[in-house]
C-alpha cells in the first residue's frame, strides 16, 4: 500500500487534492496578523531573505507570503518520498521547491543525502535576491529544535532572517512526529512576524540557533493565542 501511495501518479493526484484543499482553507480563513511592518520592510527592499517557521506549520505557510508584493519564494523540502508529495503541492500554490536538506552533515559528521547540493542551490537562490522558506526542525525533528542549516545559510549568504509564527483553529492534527497542522475551511488564522535578524561572520551559530528557536516557539504560541 505504501508503495502505491508513493508512486508518481498517485502522488501527483494527492498533491493536486492537497493544493486545492489548502487554497480553499487559506483563502476562507479569517486572519489576524501582528508586526506585519517588519516583513513589509523586507518586501519593499526586494532583496534576499530567509523565512523560518516550524515544520508542523507547513500547510499554513503560504498564507504569510504576499506574492503580489514580495520577492519570488522557494521552499526547501527534503528528498524523502513524503517530501516529494509536499513539494508538488506547494509548487501548485506558487512556491517551487529546492529539494534536499539545508544541513550539510549530521551530528556524526556523515553526509546527508542531497544536503550539500541543496545548500549550494539555496545559497545560489539567495544570492540572486530570492526568498527561501525553511522549516529548521525538519524533515525528521525533533520538533521545534533548530538544526544548523538555517543559521549557516544566514551566515554564509548574509541574508536577513525573518521568523514567523503560524496557527489555525479549528484544524486537523496529524499523528506525525511534528503533529502537523492541516487547516479547515473558514477557520481563524494567526500570523506573527519578528525580525530581521542577521548572522555576521563571527556569529556563534549554536547561540543563534538557541535564540532563534526560542523566539520562533514564542511567536508560534502568540499566533496560537490569536486564534483561541
Amino acid at each position: 500500500m505504501r508503495g502505491l501511495i508513493r508512486s508518481p501518479a498517485v502522488q501527483g493526484v494527492l498533491a493536486w487534492i492537497l493544493a486545492f484543499w489548502l487554497s480553499l482553507c487559506l483563502g476562507t480563513a479569517r486572519w489576524r496578523r501582528e508586526n506585519t511592518g517588519a516583513i513589509e520592510g523586507v518586501w519593499a527592499a526586494k532583496g534576499p531573505v530567509l523565512v523560518l517557521f516550524w515544520h508542523s506549520r507547513i500547510a499554513l505557510s503560504p498564507a504569510c507570503w504576499d506574492r503580489r508584493r514580495a520577492q519570488d519564494a522557494r521552499a526547501l523540502i527534503s528528498l524523502s518520498p513524503d517530501g516529494e508529495f509536499i513539494a508538488k503541492a506547494v509548487a501548485k500554490l506558487g512556491f517551487p521547491a529546492i529539494r534536499g536538506s539545508s544541513s550539510k552533515s549530521t551530528k556524526k559528521g556523515e553526509k546527508v543525502k542531497g544536503g550539500s547540493a541543496a545548500f549550494r542551490d539555496a545559497l545560489r537562490w539567495l544570492k540572486s535576491g530570492g526568498a527561501l522558506a525553511i522549516t529548521p526542525d525538519g524533515p525528521r525533528g525533533p520538533a521545534e529544535q533548530m538544526a544548523e542549516g538555517a543559521a549557516l545559510l544566514a551566515k554564509v549568504s548574509g541574508a536577513p532572517v525573518m521568523l514567523v509564527g503560524l496557527a489555525g483553529a479549528p484544524c486537523k492534527r496529524l499523528g506525525s512526529w511534528d503533529k502537523a497542522m492541516i487547516p479547515l475551511p473558514f477557520a481563524k488564522g494567526g500570523i506573527v512576524w519578528e525580525g530581521p535578524f542577521y548572522a555576521d561572520k563571527d556569529a556563534d551559530l549554536d547561540g543563534l540557533r538557541a535564540d532563534w528557536a526560542a523566539r520562533l516557539s514564542a511567536l508560534t504560541e502568540r499566533a496560537e493565542a490569536l486564534v483561541r
